[in-house]
């Protein structure tokens, strides 16, 4: 079974490789993602034969480029079991067989056993920090490595080369044949090197560490001393995690922030270097410094991903921003006036206006269920399925409406739904056809002041399948207004207290004789100094219809 296993330093990766062609970069459509600040958005290509001889690797024209063994390709080039290959500063490797352990090319793999292992001691990381014996920190070397380490915190060198300059300063410190910085995938059924260093002049060849105590070190936050068994006496009813000829090891977990991010672990075969507990707590000291420079990496990492984030949410909300009409047709013998005000940088609510093929106007607010991009995804589908339907010239509202729901029904989940008030006015008899799915009932002033609600003549669209709405029509007399709204007018809070219909019927009334425009902005102003200092939970969007005097 082909794979392409790797790392970006902080997850790990393992890609089958079937049949087929496969994309490859940071953006989540694609069919391997790989969210690394070093990776384009459509990064490369993999296209596998049909019968899985061949491999074939194109770099779709990345920032930072795709490495093969070392050299950077700018054509398509044939993979072949074992090479290495770099998207950005990612590594990965394409590999035949059942491999599922990840390192650079120059570090000795390390394996989980599932062996049982028979000896070893647990100490936990809090017993494993606690300050150092005297005889300990006499150690000449100690404390400068100790400084030394912790200037690390502030400098922005790659984690690879940070890492690697750690384990090069402990090894003044701790006798050993080799140490190595271990990274384990979140369900703790992976492994590989991060870093390593061979401090010997024996090759220890691979590293192979019992699941079981890799477990206790992830879950229970445990240092672990594994030593001579006839040496030490603690030995004689544990558990080892050596499953080699290993005289000595100790492995300690890179802890910070309550979390555990890796492994840092030394062993040596020599009989002379016999570990105890003082250099557990020593490895455990510096596994704390180490811990800390790679929280940063990750907040580092993550408050890039966030600013891509806030970048896309910007530009989407731009997006949104041009779907609305800015300035809405008018029609001969009425105003017309929207407005909307986002809570967030994209939103559900959306509104429009049109002068349809026989010379009717047409207009639609809605609310979508739910919040954020995915709010703003199904807004921006329901508008554009009404501009695809009142392009006809042989507009139906209620056929509209219906089509509209089933498109919303058929192509999201069943928590998507959205709240609709949707209208027809035709300037020659002045009447207006409309239907409420769901919606706050929008509010028909009369001139006198007189008010009637525009109640729902049927359930908000996309809840269910083959649900039909029956319009309903209402004839606009001069001075009449029309005003629709969505919940985040009357529902704006402060604290306890809502803005509330009332209040909001009160002040359209009295701004009647008032144009469109004019009336939102009374609205708006009152909404804004109501609200005062509190934060706005929902979106804000109004749209007014006024037949004018003769």
């Amino acid at each position: 079974m082909l794979k392409l296993v790797g790392t970006d330093g902080n997850r790990y990766y393992s890609f089958e490789l079937k049949p087929g062609t496969y994309r490859i970069g940071r953006q989540t459509e694609c069919d391997f993602c790989i969210p690394h600040r070093t990776v384009s958005r459509g990064h490369a290509r993999i296209d596998v034969t049909d019968d899985a001889q061949t491999v074939t690797l194109t770099d779709m024209g990345s920032h930072n480029g795709t490495l093969v063994n070392g050299e950077r390709i700018s054509d398509p080039v044939s993979l072949h079991d074992g090479d290495a290959v770099m998207f950005g500063q990612t590594e990965f490797k394409l590999t035949s067989g059942d491999e599922t352990v990840v390192s650079a090319s120059s570090l000795p793999t390390t394996r989980l056993s599932e062996n049982d292992p028979q000896k070893s001691v647990f100490l936990s990381i809090n017993e494993a920090l606690k300050p150092l014996p005297k005889k300990v920190t006499d150690q000449p070397d100690l404390l400068p490595t100790i400084f030394e380490m912790a200037k690390m915190l502030v400098l922005t060198e790659p984690q690879e080369v940070m890492l690697e300059k750690s384990l090069r300063m402990i090894s003044r410190v701790i006798p050993a044949e080799r140490f190595a910085v271990l990274f384990v995938s979140d369900d703790e059924s992976e492994i590989y090197t991060a870093a390593s260093l061979k401090a010997g002049t024996r090759d220890p060849g691979e590293l192979h560490l019992s699941r079981t105590i890799v477990k206790e070190i992830m879950r229970n936050k445990n240092a672990t001393l594994i030593n001579d068994a006839s040496q030490d006496p603690r030995f004689a009813s544990q558990q080892s995690v050596i499953m080699s000829d290993l005289k000595s090891a100790i492995a300690v977990p890179l802890f910070d922030e309550g979390k555990v991010l890796g492994i840092l672990y030394a062993d040596t075969s020599n009989p002379m270097h016999q570990y105890n507990d003082d250099y557990l707590r020593v490895l455990a000291t510096f596994g704390n410094i180490l811990a800390s420079r790679l929280l940063n990496y990750q907040l580092l990492n993550e408050r890039e991903e966030k600013q891509v984030m806030a970048r896309e949410l910007q530009r989407a909300s731009s997006i949104q921003k041009n779907l609305l009409v800015t300035s809405p047709p008018q029609l001969s013998g009425y105003r017309i006036h929207a407005l909307q005000e986002q809570s967030r940088l994209v939103g559900g609510d959306l509104y429009d206006v049109s002068v349809l093929v026989d010379g009717r106007l047409f207009f639609v607010v809605a609310d979508v269920s739910g919040k954020g991009m995915g709010a703003a995804l199904l807004m921006s589908n329901i508008l554009a399925s009404f501009r695809i339907l009142y392009e006809s010239d042989r507009f139906d509202l209620a056929r509209a409406v219906q089509r509209v729901s089933a498109q919303l029904f058929n192509y999201s989940t069943q928590s998507d739904f959205a709240t609709l008030f949707a209208g027809v006015v035709d300037p020659k008899t002045d009447e207006v056809h409309y239907i409420n799915a769901g919606h706050n009932p929008p509010l028909l002033v009369r001139s006198d002041g007189q008010i009637e609600h525009l109640e729902p003549c049927g359930i908000m669209i996309g809840a269910f399948d083959g649900f039909t709405w029956e319009p309903k029509t209402v004839r606009l007399s001069p001075g009449d207004l029309i005003y629709i709204f969505t919940d985040g007018v009357t529902e704006a809070d402060r604290g306890n207290e809502q803005y509330g219909e009332t209040r909001m019927e009160q002040l359209v009334v009295d701004s009647r004789s008032m144009p469109p425009g004019e009336i939102a902005c009374v609205l708006m102003n009152d909404i804004n100094k109501f609200m005062g200092d509190s934060p706005r939970s929902d979106d804000i969007t109004m749209l007014l219809l006024k037949r004018e005097h003769n």
